[in-house]
């Protein structure tokens, strides 16, 4: 899976926050679902999520993209975009 960079960017609530996602092998054997994010600009959080295998890291990922679309994210087409604005 290659990295997810999304965004939500909304003037009225003063929110511009980006979220990153990416699924990486590990050196001991499971498989990380790392997550970035926070406000464009600033230095944000990290989470890493292990999972045994790379089926289960990948549909892990693919239920938190989809929870942030929900929430009104949108992916990025060029990923350099929210930092401009930052």
């Amino acid at each position: 899976m290659s990295p997810s960079i999304m965004h939500r960017i909304d003037p009225a609530k003063n929110m511009r926050r980006r979220y990153e996602l990416s699924v990486q092998p590990t050196l001991f054997g499971p498989v990380a679902v790392i997550r970035h994010w926070g406000r464009i600009g600033g230095g944000g959080q990290t989470k890493e999520d292990w999972l045994p295998s790379e089926a289960e890291a990948t549909a892990r990922a693919a239920q938190i993209l989809s929870e942030k679309r929900r929430r009104g994210y949108v992916e990025l087409t060029h990923p350099a975009a929210p930092q401009a604005l930052g």
